[in-house]
Order: structure tokens, then C-alpha cells, then sequence
């Protein structure tokens, strides 16, 4: 059995090619990449529900938009909260509720009382499900060319604009992936 290289933290950007309309054009923050499967949530798929529609205590916390995201196509019943704490790098002591996927940004238990957090929490967003993976699938998908893999930015996780998301993460590469970023949206009309 091959190894896997952790892709935990990084985004998946769509590429033009990924006929699956869950993932048109989607940015993914992988949560979780192993040998057992992959899991992360569309950072870009704003949905019209108000957080405090569904988890009141959160709602003051959530940045704008203040809605919750569709994470991805798995279990659209649960809910997830990926936030970043300010300093909250590596080697330092996390905060209670808040578990560290990568650098800055973690995980927040939405069990946790929200004001256990609501001093250290720089930004947070809420997802309706997330995106999975099994044993080799995302790798099979990334030989196939489905995917872009980039490095994440603390910032792209509570994106003002999330539908710019995908252009922006492209945009900001150096090489020719910023490129892409002007790809049409339908390429039959050129």
C-alpha cells in the first residue's frame, strides 16, 4: 500500500473540467486527509438560512454573511463550525472547544457553551454537512484532474464574498493556475 502525503489544511479548487455540479467550481478546506479518506467542507456555497435560525448561541459569532454554508453533499442534517483563533499557531495552547486542523484554523465543538470562545475566535462559519472522501478516492480524482491543490489562507475561511472564493484562490496563484481564474463561466459562448 502507498503512503499518503496529508493534504489536511490545504484547499481542493475545482477545476473546469469536474462535471459533479455539487463541486462546480467549488473551494474545499480539507479538515482531514489520511489513509482512511479525506473530509472538508465547500467554503463557497452560501445557503439563504440564518445562523441563528438553526444554532442561536452561534449567531453573534458568525461572520458576514451571517448565513450557514452547504459544506458539501454528506449529511446536510449536521452541522460544523471551522473557525480561526488570531495567534492560534501551532505550538501554542488551543483554546477549550476549539481543535487545531491546520495552523490558525480549527474545528469549534458547537456543544461548547459559545461563550467558552467568543474572546479568541477571530472569525467563524458554520456548514450544513461536508465533503467526503473514501480510502483513495480524492487521489483517484486528482490523478483524474478534478481537482487543484493549493494552499490555504486563514482568510479564505470567512471570505466576505464567497462567491469570488474560487476566481480569488486562483488569482493570488504564481503560476499559470492564476491563469484559470479567467475561465469562463459557460465557455460555449466565446
Amino acid at each position: 500500500m502507498t503512503e499518503v502525503s496529508s493534504l489536511t489544511g490545504r484547499l481542493l479548487v475545482a477545476t473546469p473540467a469536474l462535471a459533479d455540479p455539487n463541486f462546480d467550481r467549488a473551494v474545499v478546506l480539507l479538515l482531514d486527509h489520511d489513509e482512511e479518506g479525506s473530509l472538508g467542507v465547500v467554503l463557497n456555497r452560501p445557503t439563504p438560512v440564518d445562523v441563528g435560525d438553526i444554532l442561536e448561541g452561534w449567531a453573534d459569532l458568525a461572520g458576514e454573511p451571517g448565513v450557514v454554508f452547504q459544506g458539501g453533499p454528506v449529511s446536510l442534517d449536521s452541522a460544523l463550525g471551522v473557525a480561526v483563533v488570531p495567534g492560534g499557531a501551532a505550538g501554542e495552547t488551543a483554546p477549550l472547544g476549539w481543535r487545531r486542523v491546520h495552523g490558525a484554523i480549527g474545528l469549534v465543538d458547537l456543544e461548547a457553551p459559545p461563550e467558552l470562545l467568543a474572546s479568541v475566535l477571530g472569525s467563524l462559519r458554520i456548514f450544513a454537512g461536508y465533503a467526503g472522501w473514501g480510502p483513495g478516492q480524492l487521489e483517484d480524482e486528482l490523478v483524474d484532474g478534478a481537482w487543484y491543490v493549493v494552499e490555504s489562507e486563514p482568510g479564505d475561511v470567512s471570505s466576505p464574498s464567497p462567491e469570488r472564493l474560487w476566481r480569488e484562490v486562483l488569482r493570488r496563484q504564481r503560476n499559470e493556475l492564476a491563469m484559470v481564474a479567467t475561465y469562463p463561466d459557460d465557455p460555449s459562448l466565446n
